[in-house]
């Protein structure tokens, strides 16, 4: 194991050194997800998190769950996997129509990977034999990545405007484009007005409300109907319809986005990285239980 450790070690170091950081739900969301959920695993998940974590990640896997994202540039197939286009209007999804690539190649999105790697996760359980089918870290570190990917609005979004990268605005003074507006700015000016510019206390504001404010919704929010081991039509039904609700809505080219925006989508923001932090963790208890 640790052989096998230090070699994936070095994988990933050439990945973070020849790609550049990248931030907002990029970086500091992708780590609140994480973050989040580690807090919450079982001890069979947290033993197995443990051991199948690059030596790097000391341990946290916050720390590496933006790999995928600098990963889709060396790993160039795995770019369609981030998220699910939807047709324009509609706002609601189906697995059948939606889950393609450009090509039309089926099962290639977001919703798609996350079934993937929990199946390929599955195998851990199985003995050696079968865990060396996959590069079990690598799928870890997927499935992380992509319970943040899945609960970010615009990741599910409309077709035409490839989920808002192509609606040009300006956050407050900045020019931007509205799918930005969602991975990065909101979660900047949160941080910026209320935690100090710290990520550690937006992690602690949202696990605050995890226990108070919505703590009747994470029941709801673990389960997985079917006995299912994940459910990610569920967080992407939801997500489209957020997207409708909150993202696109009074958005048109060119808009200025302020205040009257910020004060009413940052605490959807907060409560999607709450969800996908709570749902990653409930899927990892489910694999490793």
């Amino acid at each position: 194991m640790e052989l096998y450790k230090f070699h994936v070690f070095l994988a990933m170091v050439a990945v973070l050194f020849i790609f550049p950081v990248v931030h907002g739900w990029g970086l500091d969301g992708h780590y609140t997800v994480c973050k989040i959920a580690q807090s919450r695993l079982s001890k069979a998940a947290a033993d197995a998190v443990e051991k199948l974590l690059p030596t790097s990640a000391n341990g946290d896997l916050a720390s590496v769950c933006i790999w995928a994202d600098r990963a889709k540039f060396h790993y160039h197939w795995s770019s369609p996997l981030h998220y699910i286009d939807t047709p324009d209007n509609l706002c609601n999804y189906q697995y059948k129509r939606d889950c393609k690539d450009e090509d039309g190649v089926e099962d290639r999105c977001v919703a798609g990977a996350i079934y993937n790697y929990t199946n390929q996760l599955l195998s851990y359980n199985k003995g050696n034999d079968h865990v060396s089918t996959y590069n079990l870290t690598e799928s870890l570190l997927f499935l992380s990545h992509f319970f943040g990917d899945i609960h970010q609005p615009l990741h599910v979004g409309f077709t035409s405007d490839r989920g808002g990268n192509t609606i040009d605005v300006h956050w407050y003074t900045r020019k931007t484009v509205l799918h930005h507006v969602w991975d990065s700015n909101i979660i900047e000016t949160v941080e910026e007005r209320y935690d100090d510019s710290n990520v550690d206390e937006l992690v602690d504001a949202i696990q605050k409300n995890i226990t108070t404010g919505w703590a009747d919704q994470v029941n709801s929010w673990e389960s997985c109907s079917g006995n299912k081991t994940s459910c990610p039509d569920i967080y992407a039904s939801e997500g489209i319809k957020a997207a409708c609700d909150w993202a696109y809505k009074g958005v048109s080219e060119d808009s200025t986005l302020e205040d009257d925006y910020f004060l009413t989508r940052y605490p959807i923001v907060q409560w999607r990285l709450a969800q996908g932090g709570v749902r990653l963790a409930a899927t990892l208890n489910r694999i490793f239980k």
